[in-house]
């Protein structure tokens, strides 16, 4: 059985650092894309930065320059280092990643809990 956990989530002052982990554990043969995602109250939920195996990153126009992403494929972990955060970063944060399972030897998507993160003084 396949799970994401997410930590790192809090209550950040603008300007400073956070740093969000994904851990994903359970019959996995390996990781393709993993990226993370938030989700803001009534606000659709959006892309923020991903990352495949190569290590090839993309990032949300709006980050772009003060979010990084990264992988530990060893850990099969995904962060997500937020630098100079806004209040209009405040959002619900959500990993996700596509995992090829040990059986069936197949790709799926899977989802972390989730990890409120706002950004106030």
């Amino acid at each position: 059985q396949v799970q994401l956990v997410e930590s790192g989530g809090g209550l950040v002052q603008p300007g400073g650092s956070l740093r969000l982990s994904c851990a994903a554990s359970g019959g996995i043969f390996s990781i393709n894309g993993m990226g993370w995602y938030r989700q803001a109250p009534g606000k659709q939920r959006e892309l923020v930065a991903s990352i495949i195996s190569g290590g090839t990153t993309t990032y949300a126009a709006s980050v772009k320059g003060r979010f990084t992403i990264s992988r530990d494929n060893a850990k099969n972990t995904v962060y997500l280092q937020m630098n100079s955060p806004k209040p209009e970063d405040t959002a619900v944060y959500y990993c996700q990643m596509k995992i090829v399972r040990v059986m069936p030897r197949l790709e799926y998507v899977y989802w972390g809990q989730g990890a409120q993160v706002t950004v106030s003084s």
